[in-house]
């Protein structure tokens, strides 16, 4: 299938097979017959290199669950740390190296993707409420799942601001999209 594929390719554009692909757009391809491991090690060691931190003592967790950075003083709120580098504070720094130490931990983590592989759709979703201190919208994310591979997600703050943890719940303008495409990949399984 996949010479056949090449060959209809061949007909339009003039191209070069390299073979398996084991480096691709920064990403590292790892392959065997369990399945296909993509991960960024070299990108997390770079940025490692880059802010001298590549003896750092490693973290276990990515961000501290209690301290929450505030976009006007580099203080308390619960958010991303890349919000802020525009005008970044010490606390910003501080939470930007906890990553990267965090990063010293898992370089090779990635997303893996198995060989035997069932066609169940799971969609995971979630959002707080209000938790942004500077703008009291809240933050909503989703993972979907094709059998155990992730193959989509997203986490972002949303538009609107929610009058209640249920609505915060309820927002998120990507669940009639995840939930369509939970519908044709479904269909798709049964054919």
């Amino acid at each position: 299938m996949l010479e056949s594929f090449k060959e209809f390719l061949s007909q339009f554009f003039k191209f070069k097979d390299l073979g398996v692909p084991k480096y691709f757009l920064g990403l590292e391809i790892a392959r065997n017959k369990e399945g296909i491991l993509i991960s960024q090690r070299k990108y997390a060691m770079d940025l490692l290199r880059d802010a001298g931190l590549l003896g750092c003592k490693p973290s276990s967790i990515p961000m501290d669950p209690v301290n929450h950075l505030k976009q006007d003083t580099g203080h308390l709120m619960k958010d991303s740390s890349n919000q802020y580098v525009s005008k970044p504070c010490d606390e910003h720094w501080e939470a930007t190296e906890k990553i990267l130490r965090y990063l010293k931990r898992t370089p090779g983590h990635g997303l893996f993707y198995p060989s035997k592989n069932d066609a169940t759709l799971s969609i995971f979703s979630d959002a707080d409420w209000a938790a942004c201190l500077d703008t009291r919208r809240s933050m909503t994310g989703y993972c979907l799942f094709l059998g155990s591979s992730l193959v989509s997600w997203k986490a972002k703050k949303q538009h609107t601001v929610s009058r209640s943890s249920a609505e915060a719940e309820l927002v998120p303008e990507h669940f009639g999209l995840v939930s369509g495409l939970r519908g044709v990949v479904s269909e798709a399984a049964e054919e």
